[in-house]
């Protein structure tokens, strides 16, 4: 099963995928792409997207010429308080009216040690594209009872909120501000093999 993980780990070249190609579908059922920032500078908030898709597409076994490519509903955002979830799809926040939608698509990534790899690509958010880095951990791969082939890795990354235009903020009485600015993103991904049309 050696391939599996060189596809989920180290699947984030630029290469065009050749006909033919394995296609691994992200197991939302499975999968959660969370996040975490700071409240008032003391206290850390998490949320997450609950709806979300993507894939991973490989050309052959044992190369690393991939793309992995995701899509976010950004009005899926849940911290779990209904009127903060409200104000984060509005203007101020992610305005997922006029930008429904956060993508990621790969373009390169680098071997470290221990199984670690960093996954480098174009995230676009609020209609602004900027380029991001993602560490990267393979979490195993496996045959499910049903037949097919899953995987899953770990990848987690912090952005700066301000380099998408998502800007709203407010300066407390202390100097400080209510949000910070950086947002620790995790992403805790299953995906499955996605068998030939007709199979």
């Amino acid at each position: 099963m050696k391939w599996i993980m060189t596809m989920l780990a180290v699947a984030a070249l630029s290469a065009v995928p050749a006909a033919g190609a394995d296609v691994y579908e992200i197991d939302p059922a499975h999968s959660q792409i969370g996040f975490r920032v700071k409240h008032l500078g003391i206290s850390t908030v998490p949320g997450r997207f609950r709806g979300f898709s993507g894939t991973v597409t490989l050309d052959k076994p044992e190369s690393t010429a991939a793309k992995v490519e995701a899509r976010i509903d950004a009005a899926s955002v849940d911290t779990g308080v209904e009127k903060r979830d409200e104000h984060l799809r509005g203007p101020e926040f992610f305005d997922a009216v006029r930008f429904p939608a956060i993508t990621f698509a790969s373009t390169r990534v680098s071997k470290m040690k221990g199984g670690k790899f960093v996954m480098e690509g174009s995230l676009t958010m609020k209609g602004v594209t900027k380029p991001v880095k993602l560490d990267v951990t393979f979490g195993g791969s496996l045959t499910d009872p049903w037949g097919k082939t899953r995987g899953a890795f770990t990848a987690v990354t912090r952005i700066d909120r301000k380099d998408f235009g998502v800007s709203y903020n407010k300066v407390l009485d202390n100097g400080g501000l209510m949000v910070s600015d950086k947002v620790d993103i995790t992403l805790e991904i299953e995906a499955t093999k996605k068998e030939p049309a007709g199979k």
